[in-house]
């Protein structure tokens, strides 16, 4: 299932090696963590920052969130990566610093920002603003430099200790010999000699803890001697002479460059072109884009193996899946290599068209069955998404695959909560090309619904109108067909939707003259639905919601069926049957938090509040339209603004008033918009749960419980 959007209590990454040494600068870093606000890290590439930061987080009292900045290039996405590593999702068009004030205002937590240095004045100016406007928050930073604003505290993080009192081990040595034994097992200095080359190597290595790993992995096919003098004859020749760089520096580009210098030809060659990667990558992406001139496809996955056990890779698993990283130090050295190659452009392109086939795959298999396994999979590649989209928006000529990129991936923006990003790479693709080819009406139509769901109908309506001119220009009645269903999303949430249902009828028969069936013609059949139901004409509203389930059940699709079921909610309390609307809500509800589309799942919860003011529960339903409206923070305005959406709300609000005191009324309703938003959905599907199981009001025969499982069925069976 995709990620949930909830604020998750920390996402540190779990240690896959042991921590060694450092013990001094853990306890001085716990106790900086205890005072100051903000504590940056500082110290060359390769020194332990990184690592240091996470121990000392993963022990602090507050709640830590990773934001990995290395994997970013846009400082304007900053603030998207912190939403994203705090699980929070935001559909509005607000900046997201505001966002995360809103969001994070009285919480206590601990945001560790890894790898500031090339974004470093964009980081600063996050940090100390979150910093200013949150009290409960810290900021811990990595960084080869400090951020430079006021409060900071900086730790200088140095190597590794090389010496030792006399019967004890330096920390680097022990470091050095742990790694050594994962790439040769049961190794152990023996006898003085070999406890001295490995003091040797260790001191060669100035105790950089990358270069001690990158030594280690050496191990396989050398002695720890033959190490330290082959380091030793190539220490000027891989710093090009440069004696003016500092001494660790020098000695970590000895390191990495004898490292380099001791694989094979392949193995230099899939790591030059491993640095294309953004984040992690797996096997398949890997044959892909780096086979060919010198490397079959079927030899990547062992030169991948040895890059592992030479500690240049790292090997990670996620849901029983491998996938693998490179270090930013290394990831650099591996581009550097591949610049001088004159290979980068090429390799970058196949980069770029592997995630546009990523995407639009997708695209294709977020109508069916796969829909949970399409949101993973596209979170998964979601960095490497954005340096595709960096590329083709930074390169002449690629401005129409930015615009078809972006446009395609309109089921991530839209269906995963990422509604702010997805309209940031919009925006700027329709800038770059203004050609009117499909490419750009598809980016139009997309970046029109997005700006719709956000409540900019001032930007949405010229967007979709140029979308629709475009189309009956060309003769695109594709393009036709979704330009008139974004304009009849904008109509009724206008409250105008007899002119909605005209518009998605429309759009409707250019679906079926293009001979197009998904997720998106699904959901206009929804709002035509919702359109008919506005007017109180239930039974026509009835036969479109009963015509997209029948077309969910038969393709196994979730997102839009989730929609659908929140319509016959509505249609099932229109009519009286709250039993059924609320085993329709619920059942909304639960589908849209597995999707992250708070849209529809705050759509959902505020009929489940009128629902418990139907049962007389009018103290809980306050509590859920508390719980609602500050969901509605992180969507927009408020039920769009529209009258006719917010008739649920204001029925359930007028019920309370009548049977409660003021007090209880506000109380109720505050206590409710403390809870957080995971909090607020499991109190609402468990109250809705809480159902009468034998009762059967509607005489059917059917009692709860079977209604229940009838309507889950087609979510559990295709989970």
């Amino acid at each position: 299932m995709a990620q949930q959007s909830t604020l998750r209590r920390g996402n540190l990454p779990a240690e896959l090696t042991s921590f060694i040494g450092r013990h001094a600068e853990l306890a001085a870093l716990a106790a900086l963590l205890t005072g100051p606000r903000l504590v940056t890290v500082t110290g060359p590439g390769g020194v332990g920052k990184t690592r240091l930061a996470l121990r000392a987080a993963a022990t602090a009292a507050e709640d830590a969130y990773l934001v990995e900045i290395g994997e970013l290039q846009d400082p304007l996405l900053l603030g998207h990566a912190v939403l994203e590593a705090l699980g929070l999702t935001d559909g509005t068009a607000r900046p997201p610093l505001e966002v995360l004030v809103e969001q994070l205002d009285g919480r206590r937590l601990l945001l560790v920002l890894d790898g500031c240095e090339h974004l470093v004045a964009a980081c600063a100016e996050l940090a100390g603003t979150l910093l200013r406007a949150l009290p409960g928050l810290r900021v811990l930073a990595t960084s080869r430099e400090a951020l430079r604003i006021g409060g900071e505290h900086l730790l200088p993080v140095v190597p590794l200790p090389v010496t030792a009192p006399p019967g004890t081990l330096p920390a680097a040595v022990r470091l050095f010999c742990d790694r050594a034994a994962a790439v040769l097992p049961g190794f152990e200095p023996r006898g003085e000699r070999q406890r001295a080359e490995v003091g040797t190597l260790c001191r060669r290595l100035d105790g950089i803890p990358l270069a001690l790993e990158l030594a280690a992995g050496r191990l396989r096919s050398l002695s720890v001697g033959q190490i330290a003098l082959r380091l030793d004859d190539r220490f000027e020749l891989l710093t090009d002479g440069d004696r003016g760089a500092l001494p660790r520096h020098r000695t970590l580009r000895t390191a990495i460059g004898w490292s380099h210098e001791l694989c094979t030809m392949q193995e230099r060659l899939l790591w030059a072109r491993l640095s294309v990667f953004a984040g992690s990558f797996d096997l398949e992406a890997a044959e892909h884009i780096c086979a060919g001139d010198g490397i079959e496809a079927d030899e990547v996955v062992d030169l991948l193996r040895e890059l592992v056990a030479k500690s240049v890779l790292l090997r990670e698993e996620y849901a029983g899946a491998v996938r693998y990283r490179l270090l930013d130090t290394l990831r650099d050295y591996g581009a550097g290599w591949l610049r001088g190659s004159g290979a980068e452009y090429g390799l970058r392109r196949r980069h770029r068209d592997w995630y546009l086939g990523l995407a639009s795959w997708g695209e294709v298999e977020w109508f069916g069955p796969r829909q949970a396994e399409t949101a993973e999979r596209t979170a998964l590649a979601h960095s490497n998404l954005r340096a595709a989209l960096e590329f083709c928006l930074g390169e002449p000529g690629e401005e129409q695959v930015a615009l078809l990129l972006a446009g395609t991936l309109w089921y991530f923006w839209v269906g995963c909560g990422h509604l702010g990003e997805g309209r940031h790479w919009l925006e700027r693709a329709l800038a770059l090309d203004r050609a009117p080819t499909a490419a750009r009406a598809k980016a139009l139509w997309v970046t029109g619904y997005t700006a719709t769901l956000q409540g900019d109908r001032a930007r949405a309506e010229p967007l979709l109108q140029e979308c629709r001119s475009q189309a009956l220009a060309t003769g695109d009645d594709r393009a036709l067909a979704y330009a008139l269903h974004r304009l009849g999303c904008s109509a009724l949430i206008g409250d105008e939707p007899a002119r909605a249902a005209e518009l998605f009828e429309q759009a409707l028969r250019h679906y079926e003259t293009a001979g197009e069936l998904n997720s998106n013609v699904l959901m206009a059949m929804f709002e035509l639905g919702l359109a008919q139901l506005f007017q109180g004409r239930v039974t026509e509203g009835e036969e479109y919601m009963a015509r997209v389930r029948e077309i969910c059940e038969e393709h196994g699709e979730q997102w839009a069926y989730a929609y659908g079921l929140y319509a016959r909610a509505y249609s099932q309390w229109l009519v009286g049957e709250a039993r059924q609307a609320r085993a329709f809500a619920r059942e909304s509800v639960r589908l849209h938090y597995g999707f992250r589309d708070l849209v529809g799942l705050v759509l959902g919860l505020e009929l489940l509040a009128l629902l418990e003011a139907d049962r007389g529960e009018l103290v809980e339903a306050r509590v859920l339209q508390g719980a609602a409206h500050r969901i509605w923070q992180a969507v927009g305005v408020p039920l769009f603004g529209s009258a006719d959406f917010n008739a649920p709300h204001h029925e359930c609000a007028r019920r309370a008033r009548a049977g409660l005191s003021e007090q209880e009324f506000r109380a109720a309703f505050e206590r409710g918009a403390r809870l957080e938003l995971a909090q607020a959905v499991h109190r609402a599907l468990d109250r809705a749960a809480e159902l009468p199981t034998e009762r059967d009001d509607d005489g059917d025969g059917e009692s709860d419980c079977v209604l229940l499982d009838r309507v889950s069925g087609l979510g559990r069976h295709q989970a």
